[in-house]
């Protein structure tokens, strides 16, 4: 992580703070004094700030069930930040792995560990992401076919990756993806004809929302390493 983040994580210290004190010379690394707070550092480094060894605080892993009208960001805007709904500490340094939309609900992964979220986020590492999603009116035989060889998005040169539909009532489906294009799955419904009315995710990778709306609760050790894998 960066050397400004690692002091942040370590200490009380602000970001401003942290980065002054790098700045003038007050961290070293590995024996050496290290001026940019940009510089990549790892745990096992040995950090020191005025002599004294720096141990970052442990990461976070939290999943929530987020309500409608609430925004993944980390201050309320036009709506309500979901982060008003965590009472822990040092949320500045938390951040949503997988976003979801103002009117959607369901899963959301919070984290301060930026590797971990990675292979959450990235499709390289196809993660996938259930949504349950109600639609303005009956899906046609073909979508299913569609879905799974790729739809192509207005403004994407490439086509989606292959997804899975299974449909559960005239205007209900589950979607799996591992991707997370903006607004893809009201994307994808739009190409083949159809509006998204309501979406909420129930898994991301093999992990269930098990919780009621607007809670919140760590993942357990399980859970964390499922995402590593």
């Amino acid at each position: 992580m960066r050397l400004d983040k690692f002091v942040c994580k370590s200490t009380e210290l602000t970001k401003i703070e942290a980065i002054q004190r790098i700045s003038t010379g007050q961290i070293c690394v590995n024996g050496d004094v290290v001026t940019n707070e940009a510089t990549q550092v790892h745990e096992n480094n040995t950090i020191l700030l005025n002599g004294i060894k720096l141990k970052a605080r442990d990461f976070r892993y939290i999943l929530m069930h987020k309500p409608e009208g609430t925004i993944c960001s980390n201050i309320d805007e036009v709506y309500p930040s979901l982060f008003n709904r965590l009472n822990v500490d040092n949320i500045s340094e938390l951040h949503i792995a997988g976003r979801l939309d103002v009117d959607s609900t369901g899963m959301v992964l919070i984290t301060d560990d930026g590797r971990w979220s990675f292979n959450i986020t990235t499709p390289m590492k196809e993660c996938s992401k259930v949504y349950r999603v109600g639609l303005s009116r009956p899906v046609s035989d073909d979508v299913e076919a569609k879905f799974r060889d790729g739809i192509q998005l207005q403004g994407e040169p490439q086509l989606t990756r292959p997804a899975a539909l299974e449909v559960i009532g005239p205007k209900e489906v589950l979607l799996t993806i591992t991707e997370g294009k903006f607004h893809q799955v009201k994307r994808m419904f739009s190409a083949v004809g159809n509006r998204v009315v309501s979406l909420h995710r129930e898994a991301i990778g093999t992990v269930y929302l098990d919780i009621d709306v607007g809670q919140w609760r760590y993942l357990t050790d399980i859970e964390v390493q499922s995402f590593t894998k």
